[in-house]
This record gives C-alpha cells, structure tokens and sequence, in this order.
C-alpha cells in the first residue's frame, strides 16, 4: 500500500529510527534527514529517501515530523526548513521540549502560513519500535485531524489542547515516571536491606494497588541492572529541568519534582547515557554498602 501523504522525517536517533522504519512499512514515502548522515542511510534499505541537507528533506513535504534532542535543536532546524516548507505544511514536532519553546514554533510557523503539532511521546524505543507509543498532541482540532492517521502508525495519539499543551502533558508523564523509578527503586533496596527476597517481593506486589509498568518493566531492570537505554538519564534529567519551568511558569511548587531532580543530577555527569531506571544507581551513592542484585552493572 502507497499512502500520498509526503513525509519528511527529521532526526534519525534512538526514537526517531524505529518510528521513521514504522512510517516506511506503511507505504508513507518518507525522506529521512540527520545530522549523522549515515544514519539516514541506514533507511534506504527499505525505501527511506535520505537528504543532504534539511532543505532538501523538506522540500515537497506535506507533514514534517521532528524528534530531535531539545527544544533549541528544534529552533535551529525549524530555522532552517522554513524557506523551503510548502504552502500549508503541518510541522509535528514529536521531540520534548518546554511548553515555551513549543508556543514559539506555533507562532513562528503561523506568522508563515504554516501549521504546527507539538506531539511528544511515552513508550521508549519498544513502543517506537512496536508501534504503541502514547502520543500527546497540542494545536488545533483540524490540524490534529490532519495528521492523524500518520500518528496512529506510532502509536495512540491524544489531542490534549493548544499549542503547547503536548508538552505539558509529556512533562506530566515524565515527572510521574521519574518519581515512580524513584520509588520502585527505594522499594526494592528496602526489600533486600531488611532481608526478603527483592525479586519475590516485586512478584508479590504485582497486580496490587502498586502495579506499574515501571514496576514491570524497570523494577526487573534493576534486578539485573542492566542500565543499557531505552529512556536516558540526561533524557529524564532534561524533562525535569523543563517541569521546574513549566512549575515556575504556572507558579506552583512541586517539591516532590525537585527531590527527583536532585537525584538524576547527581549521576548526570557519570552515567548520562545510562537507562533513567539508573535511579538505582544514585540511591545506592546514598546507602553506602547496599547494592541490589548480584550481577554485574550493564552500562552503555
């Protein structure tokens, strides 16, 4: 099946691969840009076209997706494209930025007859890969309306409000996921430090008021620690610096969040590309002779 929907895809990384893979196998023709030429190259095996350059991944475009590292990458690329969007573009950008950056890309692509999306996602490079990521967008009923479709081949979009609110939305998720790692991984240092079986104690909870996918999911990655990424630690870090913003910015205060930020700040520097489930990791610098689990550490 062919879709006539033009893509151009930008930022080709952890995220991106999967999800610009799941747009081609759908029958999108999708031309691939990244800063990293190579690893746009890696989608002409399956009909990804790769570009030189952003003007030409953008050139004839009906939908330009992003999923870039921050919002000033985005900045840059949006910069960048703008001369060579065509009439009407809808830019989604799936990247996880701040609430702010997110309004500017709005207001800029508007001010040209442009439309925008912010869509980030929750679902790590599994639900990228399967094609079940949660999808938070924010801009207008039309516009969401427009992307759609292509949206529903990543995964469960979600129209939560003007421009800017995907990011909002995300930021929700986020501090919720890095409190919970935060959490599970206090839970089950306690198991094993007071003497039960950690492993049997997550396996007792499970299915109880405290089932979660992070108690799945990460809780069993702790076990093993087996830090390799899905989600990263300098990823969660950069989400919580951007809810103390969206925080300020509302002006409320959210004392648990700043708790969480602390805690991924004091690993940032040594395990920046680990699996946020390292959480683990800065509750151990805490507790000097604990360490959960057996095995060996496994770090990027």
């Amino acid at each position: 099946m062919t879709n006539s929907t033009h893509i151009a895809f930008l930022g080709i990384g952890l995220m991106g691969a999967p999800m610009a893979r799941r747009l081609l196998q759908a029958g999108y023709p999708v031309t691939v840009w990244n800063r990293t030429v190579s690893k746009a190259d890696a989608l002409a095996d399956i009909g990804g076209v790769p570009a030189a350059s952003i003007a030409e991944a953008v050139r004839g475009a009906d939908i330009v997706i992003s999923m870039l590292e921050a919002g000033p990458a985005v900045a840059a690329v949006m910069q960048a494209a703008l001369p060579n969007l065509v009439p009407a573009a809808l830019w989604v950008d799936m990247s996880s930025t701040r609430q702010s950056e997110a309004q500017q890309s709005h207001a800029l692509l508007a001010e040209h007859g442009r439309h925008f999306i912010d869509a980030p996602v929750s679902g790590g490079v599994a639900g990228a890969q399967a094609g079940t990521l949660a999808i938070m967008a924010g801009g207008s009923a039309p516009d969401f309306a427009q992307a759609e479709a292509v949206l529903a081949v990543l995964g469960r979009a979600m129209l939560v409000g003007p421009a800017g609110s995907g990011q909002v939305a995300k930021l929700c998720n986020q501090l919720i996921v890095g409190a919970t790692l935060n959490i599970v991984a206090e839970a089950l240092l306690l198991a094993q430090a007071a003497g039960a079986d950690p492993q049997a104690v997550r396996a007792a909870i499970r299915g109880g008021f405290a089932e979660s996918k992070i108690l799945d999911m990460h809780g069993q990655r702790m076990l093993e620690r087996n830090f390799l990424p899905g989600g990263q630690v300098r990823s969660q870090l950069k989400d919580m610096h951007n809810i103390a913003h969206a925080a300020q910015a509302a002006g409320i205060n959210l004392p648990l969040a700043q708790l969480v930020t602390q805690r991924y700040e004091s690993i940032a520097s040594a395990y920046p590309n680990a699996d946020h489930s390292a959480a683990l990791l800065a509750l151990e610098q805490l507790n000097p002779g604990q360490r959960l689990g057996q095995g060996p550490d496994r770090l990027p």
